[in-house]
């Protein structure tokens, strides 16, 4: 059974409670973090601005990435350079498309060639990800999140697909390819092995850090005594 130390994969910490962004900053294997407006949402946060500052006060020494979240263009650049000017170790994260199917990889571009860590989100496919790569070759340091999750939540196994997109980012210096959206701890090893930079992992799957390399024998026996604990606490008869 491989360690994680075994890795090239770089884990970043997905998530918006700020608790949990402050353990996972003291953990050197974190080495960066992501979030988003719905795991923003899910987490109470009320003021964008004075959440993102908050985290910056913590995480001032290594990649971070906040996404924008107009739906126009011209509003998105707005935004997308207020972010960037935060902090030097912030990435913007900037969807693919508008809601309007609209490619976004234009303004992806134009902030990548004038000095922003731009982080090209909510890709899905490999045609996305030729074109991603092409608006930011030579340009800033660079981020391409393909939602690998959602590519499996449909049936289809996401290895192939982001294999290739490790070949095809492997030609771009400046580009990173996370994996995003995992499912399971699985998924570590499964994006070292497909040759991404980096995968996000939410806290739900941290926390299962420590399970890597259990013994399975012992660990069917405590899922035996999980269950009639369990059972014995529900005062089941029968």
């Amino acid at each position: 059974m491989r360690l994680l130390s075994d890795l090239n994969v770089k884990l970043f910490a997905d998530g918006a409670d700020k608790a949990q962004i402050v353990r996972a900053y003291a953990n050197p294997l974190i080495r960066g973090f992501t979030t988003n407006p719905t795991l923003m949402r899910a987490a109470g946060v009320q003021n964008y601005e004075n959440f993102a500052r908050e985290i910056l006060d913590v995480v001032h020494d290594r990649p971070i990435s906040f996404e924008v979240f107009a739906d126009e263009f011209c509003e998105m650049e707005r935004q997308a350079r207020q972010i960037a000017g935060w902090a030097e170790n912030v990435y913007v994260k900037i969807p693919v498309t508008n809601t309007r199917r609209e490619s976004s990889l234009e303004l992806a571009n134009v902030l990548s060639q004038s000095g922003v860590k731009v982080n090209v989100t909510a890709v899905l496919t490999l045609d996305q990800v030729r074109k991603s790569a092409a608006a930011l070759a030579g340009g800033a340091p660079a981020l391409i999140s393909v939602f690998a999750g959602r590519i499996a939540d449909t049936g289809r196994d996401p290895m192939p697909i982001m294999s290739e997109a490790g070949q095809i980012l492997s030609a771009h210096s400046n580009i990173e390819l996370i994996w995003a959206s995992p499912r399971e701890l699985l998924n570590i090893f499964q994006a070292n092995d497909a040759g991404c930079d980096i995968i996000t992992v939410p806290d739900s799957v941290l926390a299962k850090l420590d399970l890597i390399g259990k013994d399975l024998t012992d660990f069917s026996l405590e899922t035996v005594m999980m269950f009639c604990n369990d059972a014995r606490k529900s005062g089941y008869l029968l």
